[in-house]
């Protein structure tokens, strides 16, 4: 109970005139109220009375209340400082460790990522240099904008600044400056586009347009198992033996008659243990009356759709009218297919339905909380509004309904790109085919926790689309869809938001805007730094407003990635080594019922029955390289640290020039790029 620490003085004095004050003691806080004189009965210790008795006693509250707010002030200074000296010791703690992003995994290409960083290194190095000499000239006197003013100055040194400032007024201010020029047009350009975007999810909303099967519930209910299509369910997966059971525990209990849909469980697993748990759970499902089947590749040829295409080419699929693929973390609800499978009948032109993600983890950390934004806004808007008014969007390569025939007529799955799903997507579009997409049905999934596993999933995303892009260009022209479909597909799906964004983010706001701090002859307006990405932050923001408060880390994390997506999207542009690597992103299992590890454990030691392997004897003869678990670690990443050094260069040049909110735009950065570079955003492993 809380504790009234005023109420024995009041009783013993006889009451009081003064504003009764009630605090609560709730650890690790206190609660203030206070209660009118309305609200106390007269007979109340702290009712009535008055004089010096109650001055004597609101005094005492008052010492009371002042005292409690400094303990909470303290105590969250306290908090704070321990926080910071938290993050200080993991930075000093990856410095000594000196694991950074050069120690590449087997078989990955490190040239292109290499040759950028050096180029990195270079402007960094020259902006030290540039600083060091602004600041020399800013020491003796000299104004930055009057070159008269040197030629009167004897010395080497003011004729070599001299020189320079000549030198940047007439040949590098000009150049740079057009390309200001010309990367603000294409921000505007987006901007609308992003804006464009945000209207048509408005007026989606406010006219309640959303897809309406055919089938009603009645005919549901009504039906029997002869009414319900074939159903085909894919489940690929690769080495994820954290995710696998729940995922395939939800697949087999979907609310479809057994006898109408088949589970494929498509192992493209090289770690023998994982292969034996996962099969061992399909056997399992099996004798509960499931069909489910379990395919194991040893050459993964193609990778995912390797995968997908070698399953697609079973003798039985012919019997089956739709594909559903759900990936290893995906658990759908269990009226999944009755949800989206009646979106198809009555209408021979649709050849997807697409259902949207949620996250389990969404909250896990701060780069979690950030992912999710993004991710909000893909779906609600740009998905949303693209089915809608268009009937085409890129596949999400899960928890979509595929008509077999269409998939057929467009090419089948090709390994040609990394994005698999998004060249089906474009195929099919190609050939006139029509995408449905469903906000309102969830799939639950995870997002990458760790800011490795997410910056080697962007890498992908952003490589693959340039990928096909120079693949389709010419099928897309040939094609028989409409002008404006071209259109769409060419500018605005492929280079507006595939090759535009990541250019001029990466190109604006940590090329153009340092350099223009050591050439303050080109301008970079406020509103382009400040104003515009406030406000484009705020509408991706709004689908998920809860993440509100987070809109700050939002817009200074999108600009920090924009080094990793303009890295891919020029691998993929020019077909570079790395734009072919793929990458399993990595799960951690937060959905898990059980421990995995626990019920290795569990069944090594329990008597098995039937041909379940012992799984320490098999770990250890077919893979004995690996009995011990490769350990997890946070790394240092060298351009995301070479750049925050670059803009923290450029912060402190800007405060020689008095120019305000470019020195507070590239501190924030810099920091941001500081702690992303340190690997302090994601998960934390000791």
């Amino acid at each position: 109970m809380a504790p009234s620490w005023w109420g024995r003085d009041a009783r013993a004095n006889g009451g009081g005139g003064g504003t009764p004050v009630v605090v609560k003691m709730e650890n690790p806080n206190w609660s203030i109220s206070e209660v009118s004189a309305s609200e106390v009965a007269p007979d109340s210790p702290a009712g009535g009375g008055g004089g010096k008795a109650g001055r004597g006693k609101n005094a005492r509250q008052i010492t009371w209340v002042l005292l409690l707010k400094a303990h909470r002030a303290a105590g969250r200074l306290t908090g704070a400082a321990s926080a910071a000296l938290a993050v200080a010791a993991a930075a000093r703690r990856r410095v000594a460790a000196g694991r950074t992003d050069s120690d590449a995994a087997p078989g990955e290409n490190t040239a292109l990522r290499t040759r950028f960083y050096g180029c990195i290194r270079v402007f960094l190095v020259l902006s030290l240099l540039l600083l060091a000499v602004e600041v020399a000239a800013y020491l003796q006197g000299w104004h930055l904008d009057v070159e008269e003013g040197l030629l009167a100055v004897d010395g080497l040194f003011a004729a070599a600044y001299a020189g320079w400032m000549r030198a940047r007024l007439d040949y590098l201010a000009p150049p740079l400056q057009f390309l200001t020029n010309a990367c603000v047009v294409l921000f505007l350009i987006q901007s609308v586009d992003r804006l464009v975007l945000c209207l048509g999810c408005f007026w989606i909303r406010l006219k309640g347009i959303k897809p309406v099967p055919l089938a009603t519930g009645k005919e549901d209910v009504e039906a029997g198992a002869e009414d319900f299509p074939m159903v085909l369910v894919q489940m690929p997966m690769c080495n994820e033996r954290e995710v696998y059971q729940q995922s395939i525990g939800a697949v087999c209990s979907l609310d479809w008659p057994r006898s109408n849909f088949l589970v494929q469980v498509l192992d493209d697993s090289d770690d023998a243990t994982t292969s034996a748990l996962i099969k061992e759970e399909v056997e399992k499902w099996q004798r509960e009356g499931v069909r489910i089947i379990y395919r194991h590749r040893v050459i993964r040829d193609g990778y995912k759709a390797g995968n997908l295409k070698s399953a697609m080419n079973c003798s039985y699929v012919k019997d089956y009218e739709f594909v559903v693929i759900f990936d290893a973390d995906f658990q759908p609800q269990a009226d999944f297919l009755k949800r989206t499978v009646p979106h198809f009948k009555g209408k021979d032109d649709v050849g997807l339905v697409q259902a949207r993600w949620s996250f389990v983890n969404k909250d896990e950390n701060l780069l979690t909380r950030l992912q999710n934004i993004n991710l909000c806004f893909h779906f609600e808007v740009e998905q949303q509004v693209n089915g809608a008014f268009l009937n085409f969007f890129g596949f999400n390569g899960t928890a979509g309904v595929w008509r077999i025939k269409a998939l057929e007529d467009s090419g089948g799955w090709m390994e040609r790109t990394t994005v698999e799903d998004m060249d089906i997507a474009v195929r099919a579009h190609l050939k006139g085919w029509k995408f449905v997409f469903l906000n309102d049905v969830e799939c639950q999934c995870e997002l990458p926790e760790s800011y490795e596993a997410y910056r080697k999933q962007q890498h992908r995303w952003h490589s693959g689309p340039m990928q096909l892009f120079r693949l389709c260009f010419v099928d897309i022209i040939k094609s028989k869809i409409g002008f404006w479909k071209k259109f769409n597909l060419i500018f605005l799906f492929f280079l507006l938001r595939k090759l535009i964004l990541p250019f001029y983010s990466f190109t604006l706001f940590c090329v153009i805007l340092p350099m223009t701090m050591f050439v303050p002859e080109a301008e970079l307006p406020a509103w382009v730094v400040c104003y515009i990405p406030a406000t484009m932050s705020i509408l991706n923001i709004l689908p998920a407003p809860k993440s509100f408060p987070f809109i700050v880390p939002y817009l200074l994390f999108e600009n920090t990635m924009s080094v990793t997506k303009f890295n891919a999207m020029i691998s993929g542009l020019f077909q570079l080594g790395s734009a072919y690597e793929w990458v399993v992103t990595k799960k951690s299992g937060r959905s898990s019922e059980g421990d995995l590890l626990a019920l290795v454990e569990k069944h090594s030691k329990q008597q098995r029955v039937g041909s379940a392997p012992n799984l320490d004897a098999l770990t250890k003869e077919s893979n004995p390289k690996k009995e011990s678990k490769k350990k997890k670690h946070n790394r240092i990443y060298r351009k995301e640290l070479a750049l925050s050094f670059l803009l923290l260069t450029a912060a402190a040049r800007s405060l020689l020039s008095a120019q305000g909110i470019h020195f507070y735009f590239l501190l924030f950065q810099g920091v941001s790029f500081l702690v992303v570079g340190l690997d302090l955003i994601g998960e934390q492993v000791e």
